[in-house]
């Protein structure tokens, strides 16, 4: 298990876009190594094993490691890093693939962006970005297997969260992430523990609770919000769900 880390920076968060010549060799390392590829291709070597180095791929190296790579001078390596000392932060494999590029990107920029403020709350924030990175990976090598599909219903899943009132079809999920009917429910249930339609009613009685509780809206005004036509109906389901009344709540 990731404990809570105590993280001290020993270089500044920095992308650099390998040299069409380039090629790396590394000593042991003096410290822990943050390495994640943003762009390009190319082959990493520890310890015998090697990974396909694509978008996505990062890895935590810690003290005594000493890391090869090459890389396609065509397709040349973006990658982003830092060095930083910890204690037990690096997982066993070092490297998994993040499947959330976007969070990725945001959290390498974020970083380095702070850092170069050259202040204590930018240095504050990098640190904290790093810990989250060092969780995504954590995370990637120790719950492998996540396919874009995953990803694609996760995505679903938190549109269903943001707008609970629109009038969702499982046929138009699906559609969103490219899988049939049937496709889409069976991984939707693994995910989720519930179908498409059951996490739907669920995120528009969290959202009725919301609006009942803090925005002031009457019932039947937070009912007609959510898509229900019918507010007997909508207070059935909240009390099934929350085993209260939406006028008790409001």
């Amino acid at each position: 298990m990731l404990q809570r880390l105590e993280l001290e920076l020993r270089s500044a968060p920095t992308f650099w876009r390998c040299e069409p010549s380039w090629s790396w060799t590394s000593r042991p390392l003096a410290d822990h190594l943050l390495w994640c590829v943003m762009d390009g291709r190319g082959e990493l070597v520890l310890n015998g094993e090697r990974q396909d180095l694509h978008p996505g791929i990062c890895a935590v190296f810690q003290p005594g490691d000493a890391p090869r790579a090459t890389h396609d001078p065509h397709r040349r390596l973006l990658v982003f890093g830092m060095h930083f000392q910890t204690t037990g932060a690096a997982p066993d494999p070092r490297w998994g693939e993040v499947m959330d590029r976007e969070l990725l990107g945001v959290l390498a920029r974020t970083s380095d962006a702070s850092y170069r403020r050259q202040d204590a709350l930018g240095r504050r924030q990098a640190e904290l970005c790093l810990e989250q990175l060092i969780a995504l990976i954590w995370d990637a090598v120790h719950t492998p297997g996540r396919r874009v599909t995953d990803t694609a219903v996760d995505e679903i899943a938190r549109q269903l969260r943001q707008d609970p009132g629109r009038d969702w079809t499982v046929a138009e999920m699906a559609s969103k992430a490219s899988l049939s009917r049937a496709q889409f429910t069976r991984r939707f249930v693994a995910q989720f523990g519930m179908s498409p339609a059951q996490y739907l009613i669920q995120a528009r009685i969290d959202r009725a609770h919301q609006l009942l509780t803090e925005s002031g809206m009457t019932v039947t005004e937070t009912a007609a919000a959510l898509g229900y036509t019918d507010v007997p109906y909508f207070s059935r389901q909240y009390k099934q769900r929350t085993g209260r009344t939406p006028s008790q709540d409001r």
